[in-house]
């Protein structure tokens, strides 16, 4: 338990924080020192073009998996905050095309049709054409009505073509003397940016899963079936304990020589890792899920991760609430093998008791360490409404005094969060987890 310290997820921000204003404030400077376009709509159109390389790199960085990031905010959030600047620079890129488009259209006097065609035919022009139009086609299939249309291997597989955009925007820029050679400093700068953000993003998502797969040589060493759509998998491997894994993170599981190598879930650790094996346990509602019952015994794994915030790094309070619903009892369950003694209490809601996945494992260890445990049942909209805000009072009279976890459907967490507000529990001392990848 952390006292008198800064909290992680504080510093991580501050990081974050920190790297865009230096950013921001070294390309205001560039732009202002580099000299105007051949017109004002030209300077403008700069402006923005520089501006949109930023977002880029920085969009590099929320997806790289930096394990210090990563610990301290979660995937969840970076996913978030990976949509965001995701709009925020495709509009940014738009409106430095149009301004471009529209400045030369200008300068020649010509129609801005001509002069698009005109700019088609000049190779830098047309690479950040292409950039800009594979941005709009994933910004397309991520608008909610579409996504929710689309398989997400599909949805996956064309969001995988924004490191095609990456790389004809990079080489774009490399041809706009005016904005990526301007002056020596200006060269040395994009190219430590754009160096260390795509450094930052092939050790994250590619050297460092490879390495550790290499290293500890995942394999499937045990299959239980704990209900008719409940199945846990233990997964063994070499020198466990130098995997940095901790109770409460997930990972990223494949399974190739069982499923397609594209087939990935993300699954919590339903344990503690112990330095020996892993464990996942996961409910049946996709192919890949319901097919984890049928896995024989050292069928090759592939791991990504440990991933996730939902840890103990975050306490900040003597007391914890572990709230979670359904499967999402998993992390909780695992957290609860580092909560010392006394003073937790859990609420775990489920439409039935027949439905309480790991119950038996989580009563025993909340009776260890002498916490509560209150198994709430009840189908949502049958009046039983144990997430409002009066409800956990009762339940939890000293709740604005504790850490509290929050892991569950979209649904239950939202409700949870909202009462969270209500009740004054302070933000610092609420954590969530929401699974996303990006």
């Amino acid at each position: 338990m952390r006292q008198g310290t800064i909290p992680p997820v504080v510093a991580a921000r501050w990081a974050l924080w920190t790297f865009v204003i230096i950013n921001s404030v070294i390309v205001e400077a560039l732009f202002l020192t580099s000299g105007t376009g051949k017109n004002g709509v030209l300077t403008v159109a700069k402006f923005f073009g520089l501006h949109a390389a930023v977002l880029m790199l920085f969009q590099l960085l929320l997806v790289a998996r930096l394990p210090w990031v990563d610990r301290r905010i979660g995937m969840d959030r970076l996913t978030v905050w990976h949509g965001w600047v995701g709009f925020t620079l495709l509009w940014t890129v738009l409106t430095h095309a149009v301004l471009v488009v529209l400045g030369y259209a200008r300068l020649s006097d010509t129609s801005m049709t001509k002069t698009f065609f005109s700019l088609a035919g000049v190779p830098a022009s047309l690479l950040g054409m292409c950039a800009a139009a594979i941005l709009v086609v994933v910004a397309a299939v991520s608008a909610r009505y579409v996504r929710r249309r689309l398989r997400y291997e599909t949805w996956h597989g064309l969001h995988l073509l924004l490191y095609l955009a990456l790389g004809l925007a990079f080489v774009h820029q490399l041809q706009e003397t005016t904005t990526f050679s301007s002056s020596l400093l200006a060269k040395m700068y994009w190219w430590v940016l754009w160096l260390f953000a795509f450094g930052a993003l092939v050790a994250g998502r590619i050297v460092m899963p490879l390495w550790r797969n290499s290293y500890h040589r995942f394999r499937v060493a045990e299959v239980v079936v704990e209900s008719d759509d409940v199945v846990s998998v233990h997964v063994t491997g070499r020198h466990l304990d130098k995997l940095p894994a901790r109770a409460g993170q997930f990972c990223v599981w494949r399974f190739p020589d069982h499923h397609h190598w594209w087939l990935a879930n993300p699954f919590s650790l339903s344990a503690a890792p112990d330095g020996r094996t892993l464990r996942l346990t996961a409910k049946a509602a996709g192919t890949a899920s319901a097919g984890l019952r049928h896995l024989p015994v050292g069928t090759r794994a592939f791991v990504e991760g440990p991933y996730g915030a939902f840890t103990s790094l975050h306490r900040g309070r003597p007391g914890a609430l572990l709230i979670a619903g359904g499967v999402g009892i998993t992390p909780v369950r695992a957290l609860l093998e580092e909560e010392p003694p006394g003073d937790v209490v859990v609420l775990y809601r489920v439409r039935s008791e027949v439905d309480a996945v790991l119950v038996d494992e989580v009563r025993a260890l909340v009776a260890d360490r002498g916490g509560q445990l209150h198994l709430l049942t009840g189908r949502t909209g049958e009046g039983s409404t144990p997430f409002e805000p009066q409800s956990l009072r009762a339940m939890v009279p000293d709740i604005g005094e504790r850490d509290v976890y929050v892991c569950g459907p979209p649904a239950m967490t939202a409700a949870v969060l909202s009462a969270l507000r209500n009740l004054g529990v302070p933000r610092r001392q609420v954590h969530a987890e929401r699974f996303g990848l990006a």
